[in-house]
């Protein structure tokens, strides 16, 4: 695939049929000119894919800078910053710098941020998915610029990725608390469409088949809501009709809801393995589907600077593996004997 030549404001200035200072004050004070002017210049830039150059760096590689940006989750997340620190690392060894951009999870925020980060010319972009498609992001990779899907693929868009065996860990998680003699086993997560719940969901639905428990609906608990609380989600879950003996929850935040909603309980709180290690869990003898989101985001910068050195090489998905660490929550039997119930 031959990589395009990225529009410069003189291209703009050809096809909007005015000069470049022109097109500089669209960009820079755009209430001197004229409203139907601006407009053609505007519309000139996004026909060409034309991004005003923010940093006023020396650019590189066709209007490049050895920057590379990250757009992340919340902020609040250790699982992001463990990530961050990961890729901060390597690309300090390779001579690059890191700006970093965030979501907050939200999938209606993701272009808009990544937008406003590809404008500061960044020399290759690491994304970690929320919306349901990254095709918008095609143009900007004919134009050369290396896309990095970390944690989850990229949608409709051909792009390298770093992933985690989460489907792997969560069906091994689940096997380990049948062996113990749960039947009614629960999942959470919130959210619930990413491509990495999706997997992790399987995991644990293909545990629960291979015992003879084909319909798991009654102890699912797949969420899309940003704003609910999953302290609430689990509660729920657990003071519902045949509640489970056990719970697998899909990331770290659902795990700490379910230590607040299970705190009354005592000893006859379920069984629980949380997806995702946090700083305390050893301290509150939290049983875990743990990775490095660490080695995470190193790998995600060996790849994003594999890529900038060779932006015409193979796509490439790597898939690092989890380890189940025992700490007690997930090493209790049932309560009491039971199986499902029709």
């Amino acid at each position: 695939m031959a990589m395009q030549q990225r529009a410069t404001a003189e291209d703009v200035a050809r096809l909007a049929r005015v000069s470049s200072k022109t097109v500089s004050r669209v960009f820079g004070n755009r209430e001197a000119v004229a409203p139907a002017t601006a407009e053609r210049v505007l519309d000139a830039a996004k026909r060409l894919r034309f991004r005003p150059n923010s940093l006023a760096r020396t650019l590189r590689r066709g209007g490049a800078t050895d920057t590379v940006g990250f757009v992340m989750g919340e902020f609040g997340n250790p699982f992001y910053y463990g990530i961050a620190s990961g890729i901060e690392q390597e690309l300090s060894r390779n001579g690059n710098a890191l700006v970093v951009a965030t979501t907050g999870d939200v999938p209606d925020g993701e272009e808009r941020v990544v937008d406003a980060l590809l404008a500061q010319r960044v020399g290759a972009l690491l994304l970690v998915p929320v919306a349901a498609d990254q095709s918008y992001l095609e143009g900007e990779r004919h134009l050369g610029t290396p896309v990095v899907a970390i944690d989850r693929p990229a949608r409709n868009l051909v792009a390298d990725a770093i992933v985690l065996a989460g489907r792997d860990g969560v069906r091994d998680a689940t096997t380990r608390l049948l062996r113990l003699g749960h039947r009614r086993i629960g999942y959470a997560c919130n959210p619930a469409s990413v491509a990495t719940q999706a997997e992790r969901v399987a995991g644990y639905r293909e545990a629960m088949a291979a015992n003879g428990i084909g319909d798991t609906r009654r102890w699912e608990r797949l969420v899309d809501d940003p704003h609910a609380a999953p302290e609430r989600i689990i509660a729920g879950l657990l003071g519902g009709e045949d509640p489970p003996t056990a719970v697998v929850t899909g990331n770290n935040r659902m795990t700490v809801g379910a230590l607040r909603a299970m705190r009354s309980l005592g000893g006859d709180a379920p069984a629980l393995i949380g997806f995702d290690d946090f700083d305390t869990a050893d301290v509150l003898g939290v049983s875990v589907i743990a990775h490095d989101p660490v080695d995470l985001g190193r790998h995600a910068a060996r790849l994003a600077i594999e890529r900038m050195a060779d932006p015409l090489g193979f796509t490439r998905r790597i898939e690092l593996p989890t380890r189940f660490v025992a700490r007690g929550s997930g090493e209790r039997p049932p309560a009491r004997a039971g199986g499902p119930r029709g």
